[in-house]
């Protein structure tokens, strides 16, 4: 264990600089951007040695990992965010543990959330998951919702009672005109914040980057980042 926290300690220190300095080459305040570390795959343990590291946030994307880890940890002072493409029959369960769902993209998953939360008696944060390599109408092939589909999934979420609208999500689009473009992709969700806070001015959380374009996601304005990898190391497969 004494190696695993040198390890943690290590890569977070790390990832750490390498906010700081795209903050500084940005011309941005370190503190206006929040580390999210991805605990996927990743044993209750590590998220104990992460917490005593200073991480305040922790993310997992799999319901039937992430509620038995959530459960053991919750004499934590941790904020838990729900990252993955979310089925409604998984929703009641991530209600009880999640303190902001990152990826809302369709009117059905509005409504079940809507209804958990009120039953589990909490207020859900909810982020619009926004695809860029989707058409008008569509999902993307990672989940999200067609930019000209936020203004609707945001009211409903707005007007749902339970549910807080915080802001935008996105993952970097492996397809369409964004493959491979990270920094403009990015910009791009800038642009539709910008739009969403227009009607919603609380709503100006956007959560971009990960491990490989971190600095890519800061440069454009993100306000949080989503890293597993460069923390945990590589993931052990799965099955």
């Amino acid at each position: 264990m004494t190696d695993r926290r040198t390890e943690l300690a290590r890569n977070l220190a790390a990832v750490e600089e390498r906010i700081a300095s795209a903050c500084a080459a940005a011309g941005r305040a370190r503190e206006e951007v929040t580390l999210i570390v991805v605990t996927k795959t990743y044993p209750a343990s590590d998220v104990r040695i992460l917490h005593e590291l200073g991480v305040g946030h922790v993310a997992e994307n799999r319901d039937q990992d992430a509620a038995p880890k959530a459960a053991a940890c919750t004499d934590l002072n941790l904020h838990w965010h729900f990252v993955g493409q979310l089925q409604t029959n998984k929703v009641r369960s991530v209600a009880s543990y999640a303190d902001v769902v990152q990826s809302v993209d369709r009117m059905k998953l509005v409504s079940a959330l809507s209804a958990a939360a009120v039953r589990e008696e909490r207020e859900l944060g909810c982020l619009i998951q926004v695809a860029l390599d989707a058409e008008s109408g569509q999902q993307g092939s990672r989940g999200g919702v067609a930019p000209d589909g936020i203004e609707e999934l945001a009211a409903a979420v707005a007007g749902s009672p339970g549910l807080r609208l915080d802001g935008l999500m996105t993952v970097a689009p492996l397809s369409g005109p964004y493959a491979g473009r990270q920094q403009a992709a990015f910009e791009r969700l800038m642009e539709l914040s910008s739009g969403l806070r227009a009607a919603h001015p609380a709503a100006n959380m956007v959560s971009a980057g990960m491990s490989a374009d971190l600095e890519q996601a800061v440069a454009a304005g993100a306000t949080h980042v989503r890293v597993g990898t460069a923390v945990l190391g590589v993931r052990p497969r799965l099955g």
